[in-house]
């Protein structure tokens, strides 16, 4: 419910939807829309991988990419929940260890997904005999959609709100206080999903030297990411890191810029 201060100080307001975070119940199961957003993004992740496999120069076939992406979802699932609990919540997972297999209630970091999709790529990349760009280059593209559906999962969990704002879309979460935020969850998943998507599917539509892929993949994510973190709230255990405005997502984010931006200048220095 709105307050009466955000009714007077904020009156153009979007009223949050306020969806139940479980799906489905049956009997004792409950089926979380978080887990829901999750097989969403692997399995269209494996539906746009088939129909790139099927061109004739892709050099793929059918089963690498469901092993591709196989693999890819449990370094991504290991990897961002083991990564959560690094970056993010040390002291709680030492006191409670087996928090960490409640992954339906979110808790899960970007950065350690990645650090595990690389590792699980690493391993995957022996059984077929390509190199690992060459993997990365391909499996990259296929990564936004779910990047984005995991942040809407997010929205509807009322979770990873922003900052207190006087937009007209600001809304009033339910765990975020009596005053409107910026639904920071609804950015991410435009920006790191469909804006992200966009780009590198055109661009990894043509013939690009090895490595630009991979390369704008994680310049892009971390340019966006490190964005929106200005507006986005830092999570309450961590607060801001530095200078009254540096967050964690922002550190972890920087590295991905910087070698981003590397591997695009030296894979078309190589390229020319």
């Amino acid at each position: 419910m709105r307050s009466a201060a955000a009714m007077v100080y904020f009156p153009a307001m979007l009223t949050y939807p306020n969806i139940d975070p479980v799906a489905v119940h049956i009997g004792p199961l409950k089926i979380h829309w978080y887990g829901i957003m999750y097989l969403i993004g692997f399995g269209t992740a494996w539906w746009l991988g088939q129909r790139r496999a099927k061109r004739p120069d892709s050099g793929w076939t059918g089963q690498q990419i469901s092993d591709l992406i196989f693999y890819g979802a449990l370094g991504a699932v290991l990897g961002g929940r083991i990564g959560y609990v690094l970056f993010y919540d040390l002291p709680v997972f030492l006191a409670e260890p087996l928090r960490i297999f409640k992954v339906w209630e979110g808790g899960m970091s970007f950065h350690g997904g990645l650090i595990g999709v690389l590792v699980a790529m690493t391993l995957y990349k022996r059984h077929i005999g390509k190199s690992f760009f060459e993997v990365t280059d391909f499996l990259a593209p296929l990564v936004p959609i779910g990047l984005g559906a995991g942040r809407l999962g997010n929205f509807i969990n009322g979770e990873l709100w922003g900052k207190v704002s006087d937009v007209p879309w600001a809304m009033v979460f339910p765990t975020g206080g009596p005053l409107p935020r910026h639904p920071s969850q609804l950015y991410e998943a435009f920006l790191e999903g469909l804006v992200l998507f966009t780009i590198l599917w055109f661009f990894s539509s043509k013939p690009r030297p090895r490595m630009a892929v991979s390369g704008l993949f994680l310049l892009c994510y971390g340019l966006f990411r490190f964005a929106i973190e200005f507006v986005r709230m830092p999570d309450a255990q961590l607060g801001y890191l530095a200078f009254g405005w540096v967050t964690m997502g922002q550190i972890l984010s920087t590295p991905l810029i910087i070698a981003g931006g590397w591997l695009l200048w030296w894979a078309y220095r190589k390229g020319r």
